[in-house]
């Protein structure tokens, strides 16, 4: 399947312009052909190289993608560079970001993709690693977002996330979402960023409110292992492949297919050997 790359620049109520990268699924024959909803949000370095080949790993599936350069309120879209500086800067813009702003690009990318008209109308899915990980979790306070599968999303224990860093992502995930939205969230037991007990904090946290949740920890995974480029040495393609088959799995059950309206189902499971 060819891809199409496009971007289109949006205003904001912060007198900025957030840019929305698209990639498109083109198919010989059929030009009107019409395809599902994916968000990228990228780490604290935009949208890089492995950002970009991520989202188009994605479209070439079938699915249309947006990917919001989200530093919009400090610098222009280009992406931050891999090294101490780019680092550093991403670090400090997204702590300086308000929360209500990546909120509105992730309402602002809903927005446009239902101008497009190689969306379907229906189904949005999101996805991102380490803040984009975040970002995809925090998505679902849109109810126009059905699913997110969150790469070892960052900062979700710590609070730490936006201007004053008083993050309320957690809470209230675990309170909003609805039966009819999922989560599969995937860390590394070797990831720093995210310590074991932040990560029991949201699984718990998860799961006492009922939220439809996957969890993964991946054994030796380290942080940022699915990114191809300057990993520092922590890129695993094996694993990374394997995570994406559950990335794809929820994409394709819960936004390709037309399940219909959500009817809730409180069979009691029963206990066979």
């Amino acid at each position: 399947m060819l891809i199409e790359e496009s971007y289109r620049d949006v205003k904001t109520s912060y007198n900025t312009s957030l840019r929305l990268y698209t990639f498109t699924p083109k198919i010989a024959g059929h030009p009107h052909a019409k395809f599902p909803g994916v968000l990228v949000f990228s780490e604290i370095y935009q949208v890089t190289g492995p950002v970009r080949r991520f989202a188009q790993r994605i479209a070439a599936q079938g699915y249309v993608v947006v990917a919001p350069a989200i530093y919009h309120n400090f610098v222009g879209p280009e992406a931050l560079a891999y090294d101490a500086e780019g680092t550093d800067m991403g670090n400090e813009f997204k702590i300086k970001k308000p929360l209500e702003s990546y909120d509105e690009d992730s309402k602002l990318c809903c927005d446009y993709l239902y101008e497009l008209p190689q969306f379907n109308g229906k189904r949005i899915g999101a996805t991102g690693m380490c803040l984009g990980g975040h970002l995809a979790f925090r998505s679902l306070l849109d109810k126009r977002v059905t699913c997110a599968t969150c790469f070892f999303p960052t900062d979700i224990h710590s609070k730490t996330l936006g201007l004053g860093q008083n993050d309320d992502s957690l809470e209230r995930v675990a309170n909003e979402a609805t039966k009819d939205q999922e989560l599969v969230l995937i860390f590394g037991t070797l990831d720093t960023h995210v310590s074991p007990e932040g990560r029991d904090l949201i699984r718990k946290q998860l799961r006492d409110h009922g939220v439809n949740v996957t969890f993964m920890e991946i054994h030796a995974a380290q942080h940022a292992f699915i990114r191809d480029e300057s990993s520092k040495g922590r890129y695993d393609a094996a694993i990374t492949e394997s995570c994406l088959g559950f990335m794809f799995e929820q994409f394709n059950r819960r936004l390709a297919l037309d399940l219909g309206d959500f009817v809730e189902d409180n069979k009691k499971v029963e206990h066979v050997c």
